[in-house]
């Protein structure tokens, strides 16, 4: 049907990919708005969530640290010892090397001590380290120096340093923090101590606020100065006056970046994580490209789904359209089968009932018009009357036996038997295999009296099998196949050999001769002739090799039938395959609905 875009197919198909296309990107648009809300709601919770956790830990760091730096400040013996001014040398000496012990000990009790440096008001300095402890001279010029010279007594965080503030030789980082030295007896400062640390716990902390790969995390004070960082980069922060305003924990969103800070809650410090926006939106990014490609395959599976539906409605009456086109030019033969909605279903059927209607009134003229021919025709015909040919064939049958030819008058009796037999031909008749058996025992009466003792019978039958139900006609045209072209042809003697057997849980009705057999391509022709699709019917006497193996395969199944072996020279054997009968029963029904 021509017609381009105003054909049913091409608008149903545009108006059902457009409608589902439609709601898949307007679902997909919501679905990936709420996700987005929801992932920044996630974010912003679980980084005031982190920064929470990562003050927890800087409290706990402040804590060992406060301890460790009180374990030398508040030393009484230690003061003591600084406090001591000796003109004896020796005493001096012991007084030195006595302060070097106790600041050893501290040094030894922790594994993440790098130094550790008391420096008097004097300008005497202790030092224990891994180093070699050669100390700046400019040291009072350091803003470090003068942190915790201004402090109040408390511990002072100096921050992770790239080296050693005052050691020289330690090229190392380290995380720093000083506390003043107080005489308590005079009440005043007497000196520094300065405490240098592996920095990893301290950056490890700081990792933990982190959000994403670019994420920086600063650990500052009141006042914007940066003590610590993540990655020792200048800071990334230009404006933190929402710090001033807030609580313990701040959040800030910007276009570009989220902004989490929480403050340390033993002193003014903070801690501020800043993540870009490109960390905060990988998931969406990863989620964004999975819904591009959902989306692409799911327009791909709504165009088929809209092809596959368009022709549902549009291929019937496609159908339809032809075949009026063939009742047009006088074909009223064909019946239009679709299988569509029930509105098609119904015009479909309706169409048929008229053309069958039409072929029908067509018809009735026809025969109206050669009535008269077929009557002059059946006044010619004589019919037979299978009766008289029984009589006839019974009353020969006498006259020879009166005569005394015993074998033509066997001969005669076997033929009005099998005459009688297959004249009583039914559609779906089926018989027993022992009314089978007496028919070919008739039939092989008049084979061997024609073969004039050249053919040896040999048949072997279980009892068993005698009552089961087979088609009728089913022996004997695998016999006489056998006696026309395998033993008639002999200049020996023929052997038919019919038996049966059970083999591989069904029934074989073996008829086997020792005749000339096939070759391998007239035998491979015949069975490729028995699994055609449609046989050929032969008529309703002369039933084929082609049309049995059909009625089986009809009557018992598609694993029954006949089987062909045959070797040339050697002989053939078919075997007729029926299904074993069931526990109880005598033998098979048989309805053949051909």
């Amino acid at each position: 049907m021509r017609g381009g875009f105003h054909s049913i197919h091409h608008r149903l198909f545009v108006l059902f990919l457009f409608c589902m296309s439609g709601i898949l990107l307007v679902v997909s648009l919501l679905y990936y708005n709420r996700a987005t809300v929801q992932m920044h709601e996630k974010i912003s919770s679980l980084s005031q969530k982190n920064a929470a956790q990562t003050a927890g830990l800087f409290s706990l760091l402040y804590q060992g640290y406060d301890s460790l730096s009180k374990s030398l400040s508040n030393n009484f013996e230690m003061i003591r010892l600084l406090n001591e001014q000796s003109s004896e040398p020796a005493v001096a000496y012991i007084n030195e090397q006595t302060i070097t012990n106790m600041i050893g000990a501290i040094f030894y009790s922790r594994n993440d001590l790098v130094g550790i440096h008391v420096i008097t008001d004097k300008g005497k300095i202790y030092n224990y380290g891994n180093s070699m402890n050669v100390v700046d001279p400019n040291y009072r010029n350091e803003d470090w120096y003068r942190q915790v010279q201004i402090s109040s007594g408390k511990m002072v965080w100096l921050g992770v340093y790239r080296h050693s503030l005052i050691d020289q030789v330690e090229d190392s980082p380290v995380f720093a923090f000083g506390r003043l030295i107080y005489d308590l007896n005079e009440h005043k400062p007497i000196g520094i101590v300065l405490f240098e640390m592996n920095p990893q716990t301290v950056l490890s902390a700081l990792d933990n606020l982190k959000l994403g790969q670019h994420s920086r995390v600063y650990l500052m004070s009141q006042e914007g100065r940066v003590i610590s960082s993540s990655d020792g980069d200048p800071p990334a922060l230009d404006d933190l006056t929402f710090l001033r305003d807030s609580g313990d924990v701040a959040l800030k969103q910007d276009s570009d970046r989220l902004v989490t800070a929480s403050r340390l809650s033993f002193s003014g410090l903070w801690v501020v994580s800043v993540t870009p926006d490109r960390d905060l939106n990988v998931e969406l990014l990863q989620m964004r490209r999975y819904l591009i490609i959902v989306i692409t395959i799911l327009i791909l599976v709504s165009t088929l789904i809209a092809s596959i539906v368009s022709r549902t409605f549009s291929s019937p009456i496609k159908k339809l359209i032809r075949e009026m086109k063939m009742v047009e030019i006088g074909n009223f033969r064909g019946m239009l089968s679709v299988a569509s909605y029930q509105e098609i279903n119904i015009l479909v059927a309706s169409f048929n009932r008229m053309v069958n209607r039409i072929e029908e009134l067509i018809e009735r003229v026809k025969v109206s018009s050669v009535s008269e021919k077929n009557a002059e025709l059946h006044a010619l015909q004589s019919q037979v009357n299978p009766h008289f040919l029984y009589n006839t064939l019974d009353m020969i049958y006498w006259m020879l036996d009166e005569k005394g030819n015993d074998q033509l008058g066997e001969l005669v009796l076997s033929l009005s038997s099998m005459f009688r037999y297959s004249s009583q031909w039914e559609d779906g008749a089926a018989v027993t295999l022992r009314e089978e058996l007496e028919q070919i025992g008739h039939y092989l009466t008049i084979i061997s009296i024609r073969l004039e003792g050249r053919l040896q019978i040999i048949t072997e039958f279980d009892e068993r099998w005698l009552g089961i139900r087979l088609p009728k006609m089913t022996l004997q045209p695998v016999i006489e196949n056998a006696v026309k072209y395998g033993l008639e042809p002999l200049d020996r003697q023929g052997v038919l050999k019919v038996y049966t057997r059970e083999e591989s849980g069904a029934l074989r009705i073996i008829v086997e001769d020792n005749g000339r057999g096939m070759k391998a391509e007239e035998l491979e022709r015949l069975q490729r002739s028995l699994n055609q699709e449609s046989p050929r019917e032969a008529g309703k006497g002369g039933i084929g090799l082609q049309n049995l193996h059909s009625r089986l395969r009809h009557m018992f199944g598609e694993g029954y039938g006949l089987e062909i072996q045959s070797f040339s020279g050697e002989g053939t054997r078919v075997a007729i395959v029926l299904p074993l009968p069931q526990k109880g029963e005598t033998g098979h029904e048989y309805t053949d609905s051909r």
